[in-house]
């Protein structure tokens, strides 16, 4: 395995800050688990030789400090809240922790206030098996991907909101000012939120109800009205006819967050719909729906398509020899893989068991077939450690079907799952076009 592909399958470290006892005693069963998670785990009990570790860290690494640590440097100081305080502050400010606490730490609120006003990525209570602790670690590990793009579509431009902000948060803002083809718009651009300025809705309160009855339209959809005079009645009329919240901001320092704040609350409710729970990839719901955009962007951009459905070998015979808690692990680490390989508009889901399915962007056979079989050589590659000192390799096999030379995404799936039999057909570990 060359080097670039080392990187991509080994960058991700836990740095952890504990008690010397702690260390001791769960440093092996922690790195067991750690490793078959595809990350590794450095431990310190000097809070010197942790701030200097991390002086080489990366933003893709989490950091695990445990408080029993800081309450031991504390010892009989009579000002115990403030100098725990100081203490947290002793950590290097340009990161963000996971905190460990116990159960009575955890009872006491100017504590919890103290540790989510420092740098608090999440804290978790003690007890905490470590194989627990590993999979909560892990799931971080995938939640700091970067969100998918949300799209909000507005009807009127005198919003109040900072386009930067919004970019910077993955937020493409689009504006409208057509009343009449306003609803053919939300139609196309699909998007997250709609927001309609109040000078269009007092014209013609209708369009609220046009967007809200077709039925191809998002069943999620918010629709926001843009109020910026204070009316009671226009309030009411707004929200009984199912407006799903009013914006009353007129200065972008205020507006920009409440939207960036509504918008991170969908794309938490979307994930719970649309993402697989094990992996944090899109499920066979979310690919679907991201998909059928997708085909019909490179229908309109004459853009080619690739689609990709790959089964990992003999996953059966994983589960079966080595439990389905191992048979967990090699889907977590295949999707992990799989990722550091899919572009920004590119598609990667899990629709089940051992099956992913990928769409990729603007790509043509032999690219596609290539970069495929690059990540099938980097899976064989990995080394699974399903008993001490017992090394296992495994492999996957794919079918790929392209657009334009199918035009629908159920025509490229069939034809992709045919191309999948023939793979495994004809011996596994293969990509099959």
């Amino acid at each position: 395995m060359g080097k670039s592909d080392t990187d991509l399958l080994y960058k991700r470290r836990v740095y952890m800050l504990a008690q010397t006892y702690f260390v001791k005693d769960n440093q092996q069963e922690l790195l067991l688990h750690a490793h078959k998670y595809d990350f590794d785990m450095l431990f310190f009990d000097q809070m010197v030789d942790f701030q200097q570790a991390m002086t080489i860290s990366t933003a893709d690494d989490l950091f695990v400090v445990d408080l029993d640590f800081l309450n031991s440097l504390q010892g009989a100081d009579a000002s115990r809240k403030m100098f725990f305080g100081e203490m947290l502050r002793q950590l290097p400010q340009n990161r963000s922790y996971v905190y460990l606490e116990t159960s009575r730490q955890g009872s006491r609120y100017q504590l919890q206030r103290t540790l989510v006003e420092s740098n608090c990525l999440a804290y978790a209570e003690k007890p905490i098996s470590n194989e627990s602790l590993i999979e909560k670690l892990f799931n971080l590990f995938t939640q700091k991907r970067r969100p998918d793009m949300s799209r909000v579509l507005s009807l009127g431009n005198s919003l109040p909101f900072d386009p930067g902000a919004l970019k910077a948060q993955r937020i493409d803002l689009r504006v409208h000012d057509d009343l009449e083809t306003f609803h053919t718009a939300v139609k196309q651009a699909q998007p997250d939120v709609v927001i309609i300025d109040e000078a269009a809705f007092r014209k013609s309160p209708a369009v609220l109800k046009i967007i809200r009855y077709n039925v191809e339209s998002d069943p999620s959809l918010e629709i926001i009205l843009h109020q910026h005079t204070p009316d009671a009645a226009l309030t009411r009329q707004a929200t009984e006819m199912g407006m799903d919240g009013i914006l009353s901001a007129t200065d972008p320092a205020v507006a920009t967050p409440q939207l960036i704040n509504r918008i991170n609350k969908i794309r938490i409710n979307k994930d719970l719909i649309n993402k697989d729970r094990a992996t944090g990839l899109l499920n066979k719901i979310g690919f679907k729906r991201k998909a059928y955009e997708l085909i019909r962007h490179a229908e309109q951009e004459g853009k080619q398509l690739g689609l990709c459905i790959v089964d990992i070998d003999k996953f059966k015979t994983i589960n079966d020899t080595w439990g389905h808690y191992f048979g967990d692990i090699v889907i977590k680490r295949m999707s992990l893989l799989l990722g550091a390989y899919v572009g920004e508009y590119d598609l990667l889901s899990r629709f089940g068991g051992e099956e992913f399915v990928m769409l990729f962007w603007d790509i043509d056979r032999d690219s596609l077939m290539a970069k495929l079989n690059k990540m099938r050589e980097a899976f064989n590659a990995i080394p699974f450690e399903v008993e001490p000192a017992d090394i296992r390799h495994f492999a996957f096999s794919g079918g790929v079907a392209f657009f334009p030379d199918l035009r629908s995404e159920n025509e490229l799936f069939l034809v992709a799952d045919e191309k999948l039999y023939v793979a495994k057909t004809n011996g596994r570990n293969q990509i099959c076009s």
